[in-house]
């Protein structure tokens, strides 16, 4: 007697495992020993830094430019070569029409931001002290609590970038050192990224390094950030001193940086990772486990007023046990957590049957 051999077909892009295991769950959903019912989280917008990395070598330090960083009119600027200046110390100022543009912008910014939180912030209360009275549902006051932690974000964001206006059209010392050559009087229009002095800086070394990528336009003079030595031992405090501003033949910008630390220790020729903080961005988090990856793509679970919906996210980086998302979800949006990877391929097993 011959034996009649079943062959099962699996799907491409999904594992034999992955497979059996949503079977095994299956047929625990339908014994009831797993609870049917799904755990949601309301996703919430969270400010975090935008991260540089790059590899980082320690050198003498060479000549440092000043350059401006928005374009306007050099107002303020009495600095002559030989004089002697330290880190922080006010060179020159930008002023003209189109600072005080984005002056005015950025303060009518703040200003709707602030108006826009009050109102929000007076919803919430209204909706809490009417869910007592259940003239208002639970539902009511998570729209109203996540439209709250929305308003702050924005309200955050036009504070900061007001802050960082006013910083960067302070033309200022980066570091202790001696005025080289002034390229720029006062009176003169300039460009963004236009050198308007050189320094020499009164350190010994420094820290080389070239960054990558879309975004590098973001790195300013001033972001901070840490060097972590390739041989070990605890991360350095250091500080962008100069962008060179001249884009590599492979697409890299050069960095200069000095240690944020009166003594960082490090020595000639020593190399490792430089992280720094960028511009702070507006994203919305949620845990990890709630990621499903399928056919070379991350997916979550919306859970609606119509059932729970596929959606295709972009993830960012992670903290904790949070993933950032930049793109597929907005605040407010309800992402299913517990048992996400089987709701996701809840049914898979009736669509592909073995031959007959």
């Amino acid at each position: 007697m011959r034996t009649k051999h079943t062959h099962w077909h699996f799907p491409s892009g999904i594992s034999v495992t992955a497979m059996l295991s949503t079977l095994i769950t299956g047929f625990l959903f339908a014994t009831g020993l797993v609870r049917a019912d799904t755990n949601v989280v309301t996703v919430q917008t969270e400010m975090i830094p935008n991260r540089f990395e790059a590899y980082a070598q320690v050198e003498p330090v060479a000549a440092l430019p000043v350059r401006t960083v928005e374009a306007g009119q050099i107002i303020k600027f009495d600095i002559i070569p030989g004089t002697a200046v330290h880190a922080g110390q006010k060179l020159a100022q930008l002023g003209g029409p189109e600072i005080q543009a984005l002056l005015t912008q950025k303060k009518a910014a703040l200003n709707n931001a602030r108006i826009n939180l009050l109102s929000a912030r007076k919803s919430l209360v209204i909706d809490q002290q009417q869910q007592s009275s259940y003239l208002t549902t639970r539902q009511m006051v998570l729209r109203a609590e996540s439209a709250a932690a929305q308003a702050q974000s924005a309200f955050d964001t036009a504070q900061a970038q007001l802050r960082a206006l006013r910083r960067t059209i302070m033309l200022t010392a980066p570091v202790d050192g001696t005025v080289l050559a002034v390229n720029a009087a006062e009176g003169q229009h300039v460009t963004a990224g236009e050198t308007c002095l050189i320094l020499q800086p009164a350190d010994k070394l420094w820290l080389k390094a070239n960054y990558y990528g879309t975004d590098i336009a973001e790195i300013h003079v001033g972001m901070t950030g840490q060097f972590s030595p390739a041989g070990g031992g605890n991360p350095i405090p250091v500080k962008v001193a100069t962008v060179f501003g001249s884009l590599a033949p492979d697409g890299g910008e050069s960095v200069g940086l000095l240690a944020d630390t009166p003594a960082p220790g490090w020595l000639n020729g020593e190399s490792g990772k430089v992280t720094l903080n960028g511009p702070v961005r507006k994203l919305v988090a949620v845990p990890t486990r709630a990621l499903i990856l399928y056919q070379g793509q991350w997916w979550v679970l919306v859970h609606t007023d119509q059932g729970d919906q596929r959606r295709v996210v972009t993830p960012g980086q992670t903290r904790g046990w949070q993933t950032f998302i930049e793109s597929g979800l907005k605040p407010g949006d309800q992402v299913v957590v517990e048992n996400a990877y089987l709701e996701f391929h809840r049914g898979i097993s009736k669509t592909y049957q073995p031959p007959d």
